[in-house]
């Protein structure tokens, strides 16, 4: 079964660009484009894309906002894939808040934003290596309420730290000797649990409550 995709971008060349890379994929199909927040909305609201493709700064209604209205209307149905030319941290956690599913600068490669769709498309969150550095530095050590965390159980707890550190449903279920399937519920049930919307979220959340320790960089 082919990806559908929706591009969103209020540059019409850019937008075309990624419209047309992604359609010479075997496994991908642009079921529309938009060139505004709310053409976005309008878009996933009547094609049902597994992944939208989302800039940032668009007329109308920006992407940060299209993302939140498509997140509470779809939940984790549609998949929203931010990608921008602005590396600013209001943007990396607006996005994430809103429920984005993942995070990549307009640099990336034409190789891994088709990688990137693939990914999220598959129910993964994929983060940027300079927002994932960012969200480490922002969350370590920063005061959380515990009070959702005490509702998880202890496999639950287990599979939030497992996502924290990049690891697929697939990998986590071939560690703790469960389906995949089972882990998916049990990712769907902490995320109800916690009020998460996408798994980009869980791995935030779990820097926040400081069940993840990473290795400090220097840079």
């Amino acid at each position: 079964m082919s990806i559908a995709v929706v591009v969103a971008d209020d540059q019409a060349l850019v937008r075309a660009g990624f419209a047309a890379f992604l359609r010479a994929q075997p496994d991908i199909e642009v079921v529309a484009e938009a060139a505004d927040g709310i053409s976005a909305v309008a878009a996933a609201t009547e094609h049902r894309p597994d992944v939208v493709l989302m800039d940032i700064r668009m007329p109308e209604a920006d992407g940060i906002e299209a993302t939140r209205q498509i997140t509470e209307a779809f939940g984790g149905e549609v998949a929203v894939l931010i990608l921008t030319t602005f590396d600013l941290d209001e943007y990396v956690y607006a996005a994430l808040r809103a429920g984005a599913s993942g995070f990549l600068l307009k640099d990336t490669s034409p190789e891994d934003l088709v990688a990137a769709v693939r990914v999220i498309a598959s129910g993964e969150a994929l983060l940027a290596p300079t927002v994932t550095k960012r969200l480490i530095r922002e969350f370590t050590g920063a005061p959380v309420s515990t009070a959702h965390l005490e509702e998880l159980t202890k496999r639950e707890n287990e599979i939030m730290v497992l996502v924290a550190r990049g690891m697929s449903n697939n990998q986590i279920a071939e560690k703790l000797y469960l389906s995949p399937t089972t882990v998916k519920t049990h990712v769907n049930r902490l995320m109800a649990k916690l009020a998460l919307t996408s798994r980009a979220q869980v791995v935030a959340a779990a820097y926040e409550a400081g069940l993840v320790i990473p290795t400090r960089s220097t840079d």
